[in-house]
């Protein structure tokens, strides 16, 4: 099995490094100071007080390494648009592509039977490019459960996590989705293949669309986000939004929005991604995680007042940064 992980940082040097040890032939898409330690020394998982320490392939370009069986794309969501013309060379006749992103996924209405079938969803496909492309055909669903940081160039620390639900877009459950199930799990990653994996997406989203730009807009933790009245207020009130948005698509959610806000608790004294890549000066994943519910709630005419005023403050606050286009 040939697989391809494209952004070696924090979750696809995680999923990486364990494929690798594992047997699987690995190629990494990487770039800078992490890319030239991975070349030079390997890459290094910090896990569970092991080190994981492996040598795959790695490369700036993807045409140095052709088809693959699997390409796991592992960048934000808004560096996938303008990356894919460069990763066209990856993919043969059969292979799948895996979208190890937070967020709505592009091809969320591919193969989704209702009255918005293949739709496309501007927010985090703005000009088709990626359906295009890519073609939704070869996507494979997957929702992220891990919490990791790049402790250094050529290493990666894994705080949390050990599971990626699977699932293919129209809830079947083909022979690729079992191959990579298994490689995964082989791995030591839990995969489960779920046959609705957007409930899934929507549960993940659902702490992924407040607790992110709530936290870059107070520089808060998660812990403190919840246990906080007001914050608490505004993430509860975000999420019921996006549950009725949801609900309108056909999505079902398994747990209460009390519970879900438990979980991120649980999480701890972490700083979400989006704060992260607020304090490094990296740009923000708003659109795929907040505009494309907005996106959704107008299409199915629920309103969402709540993340209209969150996303219009913290559109603002990462304009003000530079880290939103003007």
């Amino acid at each position: 099995m040939k697989v391809c992980v494209v952004g070696a940082g924090a979750i696809g040097g995680y999923i990486g490094a364990l494929l690798a040890r594992s047997g699987v032939e690995v190629s990494l898409i990487a770039r800078g100071p992490h890319l030239a330690a991975i070349q030079a020394r390997g890459l290094k998982l910090l896990m569970g007080g092991e080190t994981i320490h492996v040598h795959p392939r790695a490369t700036a370009e993807a045409a140095e390494l052709g088809p693959q069986d699997f390409v796991v794309i592992a960048l934000k969501a808004h560096s996938v648009p303008p990356m894919v013309e460069r990763l066209v060379p990856l993919l043969g006749p059969e292979t799948a592509i895996v979208m190890a992103v937070n967020g709505l996924p592009w091809w969320y209405f591919y193969r989704l039977s209702g009255p918005y079938e293949n739709r496309r969803v501007r927010s985090v496909d703005p000009d088709g490019r990626q359906w295009d492309r890519f073609g939704p055909a070869r996507a494979i669903g997957s929702v992220l459960y891990q919490a990791c940081e790049i402790a250094g160039p050529g290493v990666i620390r894994h705080i949390a996590g050990d599971r990626i639900p699977l699932g293919e877009p129209d809830g079947s459950r083909s022979a690729r989705c079992q191959r990579l199930a298994e490689a995964f799990i082989a791995a030591g990653i839990k995969a489960p293949i779920r046959p609705h994996i957007r409930n899934d997406i929507w549960v993940k989203l659902w702490g992924n669309l407040s607790f992110n730009p709530v936290s870059t807009l107070t520089q808060a933790t998660m812990e403190t986000i919840a246990r906080d009245p007001g914050t608490r207020a505004v993430v509860r009130a975000m999420m019921n939004e996006a549950q009725a948005v949801g609900e309108k698509l056909g999505v079902s959610f398994p747990i209460s929005v009390d519970d879900r806000i438990k979980a991120g608790e649980e999480v701890g004294a972490h700083r979400t991604s989006m704060l992260q890549d607020m304090l490094a000066g990296r740009p923000l994943e708003v659109d795929a995680l907040v505009g494309a519910v907005r996106e959704l709630g107008a299409l199915v005419a629920v309103p969402t007042p709540t993340i209209d005023t969150v996303h219009a403050l913290v559109v603002r606050r990462a304009r003000e940064a530079g880290l939103y286009p003007a």
